[in-house]
């Protein structure tokens, strides 16, 4: 008998992200015998829990095929929501939608955090004897999931693709520094990645001849304000101008954070931002060189511009999606689809599937032989691992009177058979509510 199936995003989005969603739709639309209707969950998490579900089916198949092209999380929609210890009703709520609804598939497309909860909703179902298959698919542009050996995954779609960005920025930057070094002598930038610095690493494939006054200031390095003005100061005596990519977790002592519903800094939210922070210090306490300290902060754009999308990630972003439904069909629940390297020359990837308690809540950061003796630079060993994911020519996005034309669905959301309920974590019932804590 057909069952059907639930696919839902949590978290920040992608470039590519809605890849993976169409990579999912079109596998389970591969199995007619075996899946009926597939459904999306509209913004995530959230909307199982208010039993808010999009027919994927009934959706136009002009638009499902524009998915690839279609950049962040707009499709269907995502969200930061906590499932947490001590949200009982919360599971039990997503289990009664399932039931009701005769879901038997779910596959859930994030980071760390929407692996764990993956891994709690299937070990409830087992708990509660319901038949329903749990497959995870990785997404986060910080690619700081895994372990520091890469044997859990080589690295996440959303990747590549941020990393494509900051390549590309730091090249038009350059330019723009040579040609206005004698005004504004240092450029500061700020790049995502709370912890871990694989997006500020970047950076450096814009130039891995080392031909540009860049220096870089990943989480892992250690360094604070005073010791960045030192080597900016080094750089301008030298060559007269600097480029600055500093992690958003920088020190740069009391930012007033403000968190997500996972306990995670929004430091897009902060009353200051560590770009911000460090143009005040250097223009404050000066520099060595004419000009002023300048300051961009390019913010969600580095997650969401579908120009700068790579090739390489959005094909792998797609695979990774077909594969977690082979995976489904294959091997059971409990599953999140991995991306590995194989061995030897030249650059290939190749599918495989990980268990979700393992990778869930898991946690790397930039080797240490990856980062250069002073902190501020990597070494060409994360060149050659970064380099092939940003591979290939501009992505083939439609034009409609000179605008990028994005996948058009039809939201109309699916009767409900439940009751109205309020998730434990909105403060005051509103959908966008959310928990906030410090």
């Amino acid at each position: 008998m057909k069952k059907n199936a639930l696919v839902a995003q949590s978290g920040g989005p992608s470039p590519v992200i809605n890849a993976s969603l169409q990579g999912v739709l079109d596998a389970c639309f591969s199995y007619p015998d075996h899946i009926g209707t597939v459904y999306a969950g509209w913004h995530g998490i959230e909307g199982v829990l208010l039993e808010e579900l999009i027919d994927m089916g009934r959706q136009p198949a002009d638009e499902l095929k524009r998915l690839s092209i279609t950049p962040a999380a707009g499709a269907i929609g995502t969200c930061r929501y906590k499932l947490g210890k001590g949200q009982t009703e919360d599971f039990n709520r997503i289990i009664d939608v399932f039931q009701a609804h005769d879901i038997r598939y779910f596959f859930y497309i994030g980071g760390n955090d929407s692996m764990d909860t993956a891994d709690k909703v299937s070990r409830l179902a087992a708990e509660r004897g319901l038949e329903l298959i749990v497959a995870g698919v990785p997404k986060t542009i910080d690619n700081d999931l895994g372990d520091d050996k890469f044997t859990i995954i080589d690295h996440t779609p959303g990747y590549g693709s941020a990393a494509r960005y900051w390549a590309h920025t730091i090249q038009n930057v350059n330019e723009e520094s040579k040609g206005m070094c004698v005004s504004e002598a240092v450029a500061v930038l700020q790049a995502m990645g709370r912890k871990a610095g694989y997006i500020t690493a970047a950076a450096r494939l814009a130039d891995p001849m080392r031909e540009m006054p860049l220096q870089l200031y990943m989480a892992e390095s250690g360094h604070n304000l005073e010791m960045l003005a030192e080597n900016v100061n080094r750089e301008l005596l030298r060559s007269g101008r600097c480029i600055v990519v500093v992690n958003e977790g920088f020190d740069v002592g009391n930012m007033d954070e403000a968190r997500d519903a996972f306990g995670h800094v929004e430091y897009g939210a902060c009353r200051i931002t560590a770009s911000q922070a460090v143009v005040n210090y250097l223009n404050e306490h000066g520099i060595k060189a004419r000009g002023q300290v300048t300051g961009q902060l390019p913010g969600v754009l580095q997650r969401s511009a579908s120009i700068q999308a790579s090739p390489v990630d959005r094909q792998e972003a797609y695979e990774a999606g077909k594969k977690a439904v082979r995976i489904a069909m294959e091997d059971g629940t409990g599953w999140m689809v991995t991306i590995l390297r194989k061995p030897g020359a030249g650059y290939e990837a190749y599918y495989d599937k990980v268990r979700l308690d393992v990778v869930a809540n898991s946690e790397r950061f930039l080797p240490k032989d990856w980062l250069t003796a002073d902190g501020i630079d990597v070494t060409d060993a994360f060149v050659e691992y970064a380099k092939p994911l940003i591979q290939g020519g501009w992505p083939e996005i439609e034009l409609e009177d000179g605008l990028q034309r994005f996948a058009r669905l039809d939201i109309r959301l699916t009767d409900k058979k439940l009751k109205a309920y309020i998730p434990q974590n909105f403060t005051h019932g509103g959908k966008n509510a959310e928990v906030t804590s410090k």
